[in-house]
């Protein structure tokens, strides 16, 4: 299904040469186009009123035409871990999910703290993951290539406040993980178009090396990605090292099981050089065992990937937990002593629901149980 369609453009969904076309057909020059797009990345002034040195009438012609709000704040939660995760309304209501992951910096200030962006691509998501907030409520819909671009702008404007580091900087962050809600590659026009728009030198120039894109294991467009010119880095949200473990917890596996993915992903691997990230969520009793371990280092050591143990974050309405912390050193201890490169994420804000889909989940359940009870009390009013 395609973006519901607001009902002006989105202007953070124009590229250089199609605002350009824009403007062109209106009657503007085209050196226009620059002048607007480097208020929007390089000053971060999204108001077109504010854009002082356009022509009056093209300010205001701005504004008719184009969405400059595709994304509203309505909810930020800070964890003790200074993780951020953000709320933010799209135009037809829509909630989704920008999560800040902050990891501070010895002997440097808070501002010059290293900050990991997660993005969302889609509202919800269709591939049933069973340990996964996102999917539960279904999917909705594709995000567009502008409400991707704009949760960055959001946080970049959000960071503008917080730390002197964003008034010298184009991006107020270190790296972009599309791993929030939905699966990027299911999206995966829009998704491309948005991360052009982030990287190309008229817009935050943010290097396609930083950019890691996380799917559950679409290998028909990880082929496509392996083809493209910029050299975006890969995670496979693995989560299960052989069919029968990975098919209990992931139905994608069923479609596209190891024997289909595993190549997709050494392909990938060859075209660009880099090492791939197999991410790996450890859920108690089902994908913890020794194993599991020994397995996924095979795995690991043979497409020269790196492996991020990740603890289950407990999900309200969901049977799954997170082993003991025993367990979990255990796991990547087997795979440390079989040489492969190994990071065991520890909580990184459980105590705000930072799991993907969480809080959109709480707050669209507190919201619809807010409406069925204005409803009942609506109907007894007339009775």
């Amino acid at each position: 299904m395609t973006p519901a369609a607001p009902a002006k453009p989105i202007l953070f969904g124009e590229t250089l040469e199609s605002l350009t076309e824009r403007l062109i057909a209106h009657g503007e020059p085209a050196f226009r186009a620059k002048q607007i797009l480097e208020w929007i990345y390089k000053k971060r002034v999204l108001d077109p009123a504010a854009m002082s040195n356009l022509p009056a009438p093209l300010r205001a012609w701005l504004a008719e035409t184009f969405d400059v709000e595709p994304a509203k704040f309505i909810l930020t939660k800070t964890s003790s871990d200074v993780t951020d995760k953000l709320l933010l309304e799209l135009h037809d209501g829509a909630l989704i999910e920008t999560v800040v992951i902050r990891a501070p910096m010895e002997g440097v200030g808070a501002d010059r703290s290293r900050k990991t962006i997660c993005i969302s691509t889609q509202v919800g998501c269709a591939y049933g993951c069973r340990f996964c907030a996102s999917g539960l409520a279904g999917w909705k819909r594709d995000l567009a290539a502008g409400e991707i671009v704009a949760q960055l702008l959001a946080v970049c404007q959000q960071e503008d406040i917080k730390t002197p580091r964003a008034h010298a900087e184009l991006a107020s962050f270190d790296n972009i993980v599309v791993m929030g809600m939905g699966e990027p590659l299911a999206n995966y026009d829009n998704l491309l178009l948005a991360l052009r728009i982030l990287n190309a030198e008229w817009g935050l120039h943010f290097g396609a090396r930083r950019v890691t894109i996380s799917t559950s294991g679409l290998v028909p467009e990880i082929m496509r990605l392996a083809e493209e010119k910029l050299g975006f880095r890969l995670a496979i949200s693995l989560h299960g090292a052989t069919d029968e473990v990975r098919e209990q917890i992931m139905p994608i596996n069923r479609k596209y099981p190891l024997a289909e993915l595993l190549p997709a992903v050494r392909t990938f691997a060859e075209k660009h050089g880099r090492m791939i990230t197999l991410e790996f969520i450890l859920i108690a009793d089902v994908n913890d065992s020794p194993e599991q371990a020994h397995a996924l280092a095979r795995i690991a050591g043979d497409l020269h990937a790196h492996a991020n143990l990740i603890p289950y974050n407990t999900v309200e309405g969901l049977p799954w937990k997170r082993p003991s912390i025993e367990r979990q050193d255990a796991f990547a201890d087997i795979l440390h002593r079989a040489g492969v490169s190994v990071t065991l994420r520890r909580e990184k804000g459980h105590d705000i629901a930072a799991a993907c889909g969480q809080l959109r989940l709480q707050t669209e359940t507190a919201r619809a149980a807010a409406k069925a009870k204005q409803i009942t009390e609506s109907v007894a009013g007339k009775v």
